[in-house]
């Protein structure tokens, strides 16, 4: 689902036209950016916790050369979901939706992850 369809869907279900929607969303998510900025860490009670962490610097190798190279420490977002988003997400197993994902991951459309969600890996657009 992408910010547009997010608008939409709030807009036909509130009734507000999807121009006060947009700018509600994206005020939302700017203050959920600012706040890790300048605090490192967000918790929205009954969705999960977004908190600034470091990955570790590491020793990688260049896919075209086969050369290692330095992979220098950085700053990463990392999500852990509430107990309610974790219980509804976990009662996707067994339906349709499970074996499309399982599908989207082997095809490559989604990647499989690690607990931690690194936001600097995400492509979504707006």
């Amino acid at each position: 689902m992408t910010k547009k369809e997010i608008v939409k869907t709030i807009s036909d279900e509130t009734g507000l036209n999807q121009q006060q929607i947009k700018y509600i969303v994206q005020k939302t998510f700017d203050a959920i950016i600012k706040t890790l900025e300048e605090e490192g860490r967000i918790e929205l009670r009954n969705f999960g916790v977004f908190q600034v962490r470091t990955r570790a610097a590491r020793k990688a190798r260049n896919p075209r050369t086969g050369r290692q190279v330095e992979v220098p420490e950085k700053f990463v977002v990392t999500f852990k979901p509430g107990k309610i988003m974790e219980q509804r997400v976990i009662a996707i197993e067994g339906t349709s939706l499970a074996d499309k994902i399982r599908d989207d991951i082997a095809s490559g459309k989604l990647a499989a992850g690690d607990d931690d969600f690194d936001s600097n890996d995400s492509t979504a657009e707006d």
